[in-house]
This record gives structure tokens, C-alpha cells and sequence, in this order.
């Protein structure tokens, strides 16, 4: 019984023993967020965003366009027009031209490829951490984000989400829920001695609008994290479905075994 509690214990992710009541999303929680595979609309707007917005820094370096074209049902030729602006073969992968010894000295560190993005960090994270850039003029860019303190880029979907900024948010209590003031159930946001904000990034609030209102560029963050899992695992939906074939041939193969089994020892007793 010991053996089998160490074996379990050992097996709990790591997170599960970190201290500091760190949340999933840096300070706060992350959104809720479901890829959907099958959307091929989703992922071909998806493929447009990431095109426009991120490829001018971020490479796909472990997928080609046509494999892109292919999957997405996009004809070569119209993803030969919108998707591949360097005028290399539709065979090509999906890198760009900016040399990594340049990007070091511009940005201080080369951008990484995305192809991995989504299986590395999590679906949930990413959809969280694009939702949550913010003004912050002491950035370099002008921008910082909840999920990824003093991230070191830009807003790369300013112009479709606006610039948002920060506004107090709800003071989380002990018991998990939100601290209220116990007569009048109003919600604590300032320290009652000092009068300082105990929150003061709790909440965003969009102060410029960009071209999308905020359902529309929510759900344009969400076709772009849709397209960065797909590319993490382009053969999932293949994989899934030969998982289904396998398990049925198991099944059926189990039902013949069965009945030779059966059959064979019959006539031995």
C-alpha cells in the first residue's frame, strides 16, 4: 500500500507542489478556452490572423503551406496570394526572412517559432495572454500584459482590439470568493488605512477602440489560438480517428479470440 501511495505521489504534476498560490495564468485565472479542429472556417481565419499579425516576427518553421493549404481545404493558388507574401514555392516552410543574429540585436532576443506555442504553453494560456495585453508606458513597446509580466513585445493585435488599460478589479478572499465589507456587501477595492488600491490591474477597459468590438476580437483571438493548435499536432484529427478504428478492431479481434478460445477447449474437457 505504501509502494502504490509513493508511485502516485510521485506521478502529481509538479505544479501541484508549488508554493506561492500561483495561478495557471500568472496572477490571475485562465479563461476558458476549447479548440475546435473541425472548424475549418475558424482555422483558415486563423491562419489570415497569424499571416497578417505574426509572421512578421514569429516563424512557422515545421509547417509548409501546402500542408496548410491542404489540411485547411484552401486552393494553392489562394493560399499562394494571401498566405505567402515571400514569393517562395507552395512547398515551402513557413519562416521568415529576418536572420535570427539580427532579430537578437533589435529585440534583444530572436522571437520564437510558434509551430509548438500551443503544446508547449496550453491552449488556455495562450487565449489568455493575448486577451490581456495593456498600456504601460514604462515598457519599451508601451504595453504590458497580466499573464506575462514586462513581456518584452508588442501588441501585435492592437489595431483590431484597441489599447486597453488597467482599472481595479476584485480582492480575492481567503475562502476564494470576493472581499466585501461585511455591512454593506459592497466590494473592498482600496486598503481602508492607506486608501491605496489593493488591485489596481484587476480589470482591463479598452479606452481606444480598434477596428473589432470586444465579442468580435475575442473571438478573433480565439480562431488564432484554434490555427496554433492545429499546427502543434497537424495529424490530431487522423490520429483521433485511427484511434477509433483501433479500438473497434481490438474489439472485434477480442469477440474472435473469444470464441476460438471457447471452441478450442470444448473438446478437451
Amino acid at each position: 500500500m505504501k509502494k502504490i501511495l509513493i508511485l502516485v505521489l510521485l506521478a502529481l504534476p509538479l505544479s501541484v507542489f508549488a508554493s506561492g498560490g500561483e495561478k495557471p495564468c500568472g496572477t490571475i485565472d485562465c479563461d476558458v478556452f476549447e479548440p475546435g479542429l473541425h472548424d475549418k472556417d475558424s482555422l483558415q481565419r486563423g491562419a489570415k490572423y497569424f499571416v497578417n499579425y505574426c509572421m512578421g516576427c514569429h516563424s512557422l518553421a515545421y509547417m509548409r503551406y501546402e500542408r496548410l493549404a491542404d489540411d485547411l481545404d484552401i486552393p494553392h493558388e489562394v493560399a499562394q496570394q494571401n498566405l505567402n507574401f515571400s514569393g517562395s514555392n507552395i512547398g515551402s516552410l513557413m519562416t521568415i526572412a529576418a536572420p535570427i543574429k539580427e532579430q537578437k540585436k533589435w529585440f534583444g532576443a530572436a522571437p520564437p517559432d510558434l509551430t509548438l506555442v500551443a503544446r508547449a504553453r496550453g491552449v488556455e494560456w495562450l487565449y489568455t495572454y493575448l486577451r490581456n495585453f495593456y498600456q504601460d508606458d514604462k515598457r519599451p513597446y508601451g504595453v504590458n500584459n497580466r499573464v506575462f509580466k514586462d513581456v518584452g513585445m508588442p501588441h501585435a493585435m492592437l489595431e483590431l482590439q484597441g489599447l486597453a488599460a488597467c482599472a481595479p478589479g476584485s480582492v480575492h478572499a481567503a475562502n476564494g470568493g470576493v472581499r466585501r465589507d461585511p455591512l454593506t456587501r459592497e466590494e473592498i477595492l482600496r486598503d481602508p488605512q492607506t486608501g491605496a488600491v489593493l488591485n489596481p490591474c484587476g480589470r482591463l477597459h479598452v479606452e481606444k477602440a480598434g477596428k473589432l468590438n470586444g465579442e468580435e476580437f475575442d473571438g478573433a483571438v480565439g480562431d488564432l489560438v484554434n490555427f496554433l493548435a492545429y499546427a502543434g499536432e497537424p495529424s490530431a484529427l487522423k490520429r483521433q480517428r485511427m484511434g477509433v478504428y483501433a479500438l473497434f478492431f481490438v474489439s472485434l479481434f477480442f469477440v474472435v479470440a473469444w470464441l476460438l478460445n471457447r471452441e478450442y477447449w470444448k473438446d478437451i474437457h
